[in-house]
């Protein structure tokens, strides 16, 4: 039966997986929150993405979950893509947090692979199936193994776009650039996007259409240009765009994410550098280290012409 979804392109483009920002006693800074926003949709991005890891998800209570969501939602739907983050590891937690995130009007939800438990792939069928199932929102997996500890295989991957005309696409946040070819065959029904800033060229030249992105947080315009300057074929602009952001897209990994990002936008005075324990904000020689990144990406950054 033909996918009545087969039209993936609402995936094209940047996705910017949004920091939750606090203010400095913990609490969720809406005014800046709505700033974030504002900046993303100005930039052009194509999706925004609630609720993830990089919003600090682990931490939120289902409470302040919720309440994010339904700010994006009423701030941006019809203006970018909504896609909520609601997985955890447990098969009915997930649920509910999907079932409230589609009444809440979002577009789709990003339901990541079972963290601790470290379910098999049967296990991983399973779940995603039972959370596709309680849902008429589009599902996109959500594979990161050195989070979650376990990968979604390729052929589970297209199992599940098989049996279920909601999971549309993919997260992959591996590493490996080669999983794309390898989820390209296994399930040729899914989009993909890259989920490491830094590969984001390379997921591009092997077919991934889109990148869910943390740098887009401190630089959606750059993000963007490289997205535009592939699909223009300009592949020597999106070459230099790459070579100017890749030092410091990695370098928003070097301590747990968001720590990095969050003090890379405190110190350009947009949010506070803020985040929930048990994270902690970078360390001195962390923050020495982005500090010269900064310096040197904005040095290549004034090259582009942007």
């Amino acid at each position: 039966m033909e996918n009545p979804m087969s039209d993936l392109s609402r995936f094209d483009g940047v996705f910017t997986a949004l920091i939750t920002p606090f203010t400095q006693s913990g609490d969720i800074d809406w005014v800046a929150f709505d700033r974030l926003i504002d900046r993303q949709l100005a930039a052009g991005i194509t999706g925004l993405v609630p609720v993830g890891t990089t919003g600090e998800a682990a931490t939120l209570t289902s409470e302040e979950a919720d309440a994010l969501i339904a700010h994006t939602v009423k701030r941006a739907k019809g203006k970018a893509y909504v896609l909520a983050g609601t997985g955890s590891n447990s098969t009915a937690k997930t649920i509910a947090a999907t079932q409230r995130a589609t009444e809440l009007g979002v577009d789709g939800v990003l339901v990541v692979t079972p963290y601790y438990n470290k379910p098999s792939q049967q296990g991983l069928l399973n779940h995603f199936s039972a959370v596709a199932d309680a849902t008429t929102a589009d599902v996109v997996l959500y594979s990161v193994p050195g989070r979650a500890g376990v990968e979604i295989a390729p052929d589970t991957a297209g199992a599940l776009a098989q049996r279920h005309l909601n999971i549309v696409a993919i997260k992959e946040a591996g590493g490996a650039p080669s999983r794309v070819t390898d989820l390209r065959t296994a399930a040729p029904g899914l989009a993909i996007h890259c989920g490491d800033d830094g590969l984001a060229l390379a997921f591009y030249a092997l077919g991934s259409c889109g990148l869910t992105s943390v740098f887009s947080n401190y630089d959606p315009e750059i993000c963007v240009e490289l997205y535009k300057a592939w699909q223009a074929g300009d592949r020597l602009r999106a070459l230099d765009i790459h070579e100017a952001l890749r030092d410091i897209a990695d370098a928003m990994f070097i301590e747990n994410s968001p720590a990095p990002v969050k003090y890379v936008l405190s110190n350009a005075g947009l949010y506070t550098a803020s985040v929930r324990m048990p994270l902690a904000e970078v360390s001195a020689p962390s923050r020495s280290v982005l500090d010269q990144h900064v310096v040197d990406f904005k040095t290549r950054r004034e090259g582009l012409a942007l």
